[in-house]
């Protein structure tokens, strides 16, 4: 296991690993404790009490963080021709369609998100393989498949991210950076709380969210009441 370097013992110190901490005071901890030369993310973990293997116990969704994430996103948006000026105009940084297909046939997957429209998904299934397992496939659970690639490319530029929860109950999101203020840390956070809240399956038993932790990159984790609202 590796050593501990000072910074990173002295950021331990600060944390009380039996404390279950406000979302306020959390989101001040975090960038105190936060030791890294770059701008490092700030993400959450939040443990549910569902089980992802059921269909109607999957939670996933889209939120959009009122301060966005701090993050420059790179956006494919795979269009006809009748759609390309639309998506230029819109921010994308790349906007085509049979020649990005070959691209990302050959194994490109320069991009954080792809915006496409629903007479387009039909290219995409053969390429399930490569932008599955990335997170890149288009869905229009969260507005990535649309005809308003206006909006899709705004909306991901603006700050809207989409959500899922994995095979062992929790979900990952970042929410920001550590140099933004605590309290834009904060309302994302809250923001991303309360829209899981809100999908909550109504198959699942017992506590629902089970715990929320909260790191920036290379930081320990803070523990987070459950209480959200």
């Amino acid at each position: 296991m590796a050593r501990l370097t000072k910074n990173q013992k002295e950021a331990r110190a600060k944390v009380d690993s039996k404390k279950l901490y406000s979302l306020q005071d959390a989101s001040s901890l975090v960038k105190e404790i936060t030791t890294t030369k770059f701008d490092a993310s700030v993400d959450l973990a939040i443990r549910l009490g569902v089980d992802p293997r059921k269909a109607n116990q999957m939670v996933r969704g889209v939120v959009t963080l009122p301060h966005g994430t701090g993050k420059v996103l790179r956006v494919l948006a795979l269009v006809t021709p009748d759609k390309e000026a639309e998506a230029q105009e819109s921010g994308a940084d790349f906007v085509g369609l049979d020649e990005y297909l070959q691209k990302i046939k050959d194994g490109w997957t320069d991009v954080d998100v792809i915006v496409t429209m629903p007479s387009v998904m039909g290219k995409l299934g053969p390429l399930g393989k490569v932008l599955g397992p990335r997170g890149l496939m288009p869905n229009p659970k969260t507005g990535t498949v649309t005809m308003d690639i206006k909006k899709a490319v705004s909306d991901v530029k603006g700050g809207k991210i989409d959500f899922k929860v994995d095979k062992t109950g929790i979900v990952h999101a970042s929410i920001g950076k550590v140099s933004f203020s605590a309290d834009k840390i904060m309302e994302n956070a809250d923001e991303l709380l309360k829209t899981i809240v809100k999908l909550k399956p109504t198959t699942a038993k017992g506590t629902y969210i089970k715990s929320i932790s909260m790191s920036s990159t290379m930081s320990p984790g803070i523990a987070i009441e459950t209480k959200v609202g």
